[in-house]
């Protein structure tokens, strides 16, 4: 599986199969009910995939602008903390008010999402390839 179809597929089964791990996880550390964990876990899932898509654009166009766009590795970090902070910023409040928990609780568990995530999104990925085989990218192919 290649192209679009791959892209939907993927971006789907990570995002299900996150839900799935979380909101047991989440509904048994906070005592918050299934309920309640599913509905924060989609929110903060549907913020984090809009802003994604959000900060991609902005930021692919402020790179656009620069006089060398070429990806080096400062511009990849300043990417990736722009956008963990920024997802951050919407997040937390979202993750207190919906949980009921404090500030503070709210960004720690936005740490621990952090954490796992990093982990998470090594092993899906490396799943989803022994599974449907990797891009045609990575194999030197045209696409």
């Amino acid at each position: 599986m290649q192209g679009k179809q791959r892209k939907v597929v993927q971006a789907i089964s990570y995002e299900l199969l996150a839900l799935l791990c979380i909101v047991p996880l989440t509904a048994w550390v906070f005592d918050s009910g299934l309920a309640v964990s599913a509905g924060v876990a989609v929110a903060v899932s549907l913020l984090a995939v809009s802003w994604s898509m959000l900060f991609n654009t902005l930021f692919e166009g402020w790179e656009a602008r620069q006089l060398r766009p070429q990806r080096t590795f400062k511009r990849r970090m300043l990417h990736a903390l722009g956008f963990e902070l920024g997802l951050l910023l919407a997040t937390v409040p979202l993750i207190a008010f919906g949980l009921g928990i404090s500030w503070w609780q709210a960004i720690v568990s936005d740490f621990v999402l952090l954490l796992f995530f990093l982990v998470y999104a090594l092993l899906f990925q490396w799943g989803f390839d022994l599974v449907f085989g990797p891009p045609v990218a990575t194999q030197g192919l045209p696409g």
